[in-house]
């Protein structure tokens, strides 16, 4: 699932991404509001982490323009610990906030719980039919059963299962796994998607010719 940050800080954002990615996300990064609404394909991401404190504008203003016209998940990061603050950026659309600093896990659990609420889905486990995900220990099982992944394996199940029932062009699946200054391969989507088959049954994910795949729920 690919998430976007928006953040001044450099270090703290490359940092923030490297955490992202060892917890099975792509992150890319922009750092400023302009770069942001510039953003090439923003309907596509899976959330959007947002600095209050950016330069220029800011962020609750970057905040209330991205809500307005898209309904991914918004996650404020910020230094500013005080309830004012708080409430202006979740009453300008922000999902949930997290106090800087804060650690790598409870920023991650944050953005699982917002994506969860997001595709409908409020429990501890991702379900979809005989398939589900325990994102905290990062373990998929097949009708309880674990089933063990690969790390792209993972991703691209993860995918599936926040967009059940949903049809996945092999470029919007390229674009979640993949940050966009990374070199893709569109043969890669077929391969990793006959390994999940092989794992969790030949029908669990259906090709709708011409258009795309979609996780049977």
């Amino acid at each position: 699932m690919r998430v976007l940050i928006v953040e001044d800080d450099i270090a703290l954002a490359r940092g923030l991404a490297a955490g992202l990615s060892h917890n099975g996300f792509v992150a890319d990064h922009c750092g400023d509001v302009d770069a942001a609404l510039d953003w090439p394909d923003p309907a596509d991401l899976a959330a959007l982490i947002v600095d209050l404190g950016l330069p220029g504008t800011g962020g609750i203003e970057l905040v209330r323009h991205w809500r307005r016209r898209f309904a991914t998940p918004i996650l404020i990061l910020t230094a500013r610990d005080n309830w004012e603050d708080k409430v202006e950026g979740l009453n300008a659309g922000a999902d949930d906030f997290v106090v800087k600093p804060a650690r790598i896990e409870e920023i991650v659990a944050r953005l699982r719980a917002v994506m969860r609420r997001a595709s409908g889905q409020h429990g501890a486990l991702l379900r979809a039919g005989h398939i589900s995900v325990d994102a905290a220990a990062r373990q998929a099982f097949l009708d309880g059963d674990p089933v063990a992944l690969t790390g792209t394996e993972y991703k691209l199940l993860l995918l599936f299962l926040h967009r059940a029932g949903r049809l996945l062009s092999q470029g919007e699946i390229l674009d979640q796994l993949y940050p966009l200054d990374r070199e893709r391969d569109p043969n890669t989507v077929e391969v990793y998607i006959s390994r999940l088959r092989r794992k969790f049954g030949t029908d669990a994910i259906v090709l709708v010719r011409g258009l795309g795949y979609r996780l049977r729920q």
